[in-house]
């Protein structure tokens, strides 16, 4: 049984009358959920509420779940759109960039920067993440929700394609596009760092 018919098999359950069904998708979930909405809230304690809300709405709206799409794609839906009516409702704005400097780590050339903590290092890592943040805020929205989805919160290429409603073949395009870009950027400093002595 794959992780949606898993998720499809606990929510029927939900449907009928079985809340430690729910409880099971929340410990599934809790944590890539609330890595999402700490990205908009960058507040533990407050980050913690909204995830806490998002789980109450999606139980909430369970019922007509038909499960068209994947239940994490849903429940994406929903705490996103929990998190940026918190900002709305506390008269802050969402996020224009989503992707945080200490996601730069998941792109290539930054992991292997770990082995030789160094100050020289240490400041080359944080010259690379300030460029993959500064790259990905400059993307066209499309480009930059692609790669967010699929480098920060890990989707499959079905499930940005479900949530961008464009087929996969436009989903690769855009990825590769904003990792093109990504490499682009990072290539001087990795190739400076490559002919040190």
């Amino acid at each position: 049984m794959g992780e949606n018919e898993l998720d499809l098999a606990l929510v029927k359950r939900v449907q009928g009358g079985d809340n430690s069904a729910f409880d099971l998708l929340v410990r599934k979930y809790q944590h890539r959920i609330g890595a999402v909405v700490y990205r908009f809230v960058p507040d533990h304690a407050e980050s913690q509420d909204i995830v806490q809300e998002a789980f109450i709405r999606a139980y909430r709206a369970l019922a007509n779940f038909r499960g068209d799409a994947q239940f994490y794609t849903w429940l994406y839906r929903i705490a996103v759109n929990t998190a940026k009516n918190h900002l709305v409702a506390m008269k802050r704005r969402p996020p224009t960039a989503d992707v945080a400097a200490e996601d730069a780590e998941h792109y290539a050339g930054a992991g292997r920067l770990h082995d030789h903590d160094t100050p020289e290092h240490q400041l080359l890592r944080q010259e690379i993440e300030q460029a993959v943040t500064d790259t990905v805020a400059g993307l066209p929205e499309e480009l930059r929700q692609a790669i967010t989805l699929r480098e920060v919160d890990g989707l499959s290429y079905e499930e940005i394609a479900q949530l961008m409603s464009c087929p996969i073949g436009t989903v690769r395009s855009r990825i590769f596009r904003a990792r093109e870009a990504i490499d682009e950027r990072l290539r001087p400093l990795l190739d400076n760092e490559r002919a040190r002595p």
